[in-house]
């Protein structure tokens, strides 16, 4: 697989990085993308990332039933 970067400056742009930290343009790019997910994902908080799982449960209604360990026990074949 590969990449074909069409603007100069984003081609000047990675070849200098990858210069200054002695790396392959694959390396570079690599490492670029990894450490912008990243500070993208750490500047999401976990309450906010979580939010629409959260939503998705709540919208199941709540069946008022306590666990039934028999009943479980007969899915898994634990008769």
């Amino acid at each position: 697989m590969a990449f074909y970067v069409k603007d100069e400056t984003t081609d000047a742009a990675v070849r200098r990085l990858a210069k200054l930290t002695n790396r392959s343009l694959t390396e570079t790019i690599r490492h670029a993308v990894e450490a912008e997910y990243e500070r993208q994902q750490a500047g999401v908080p976990l309450a906010q990332r979580l939010k629409p799982l959260v939503e998705r449960y709540r919208q199941y209604p709540a069946s008022r039933e306590d666990a039934d360990k028999a009943f479980f026990d007969s899915l898994s074949g634990d008769d």
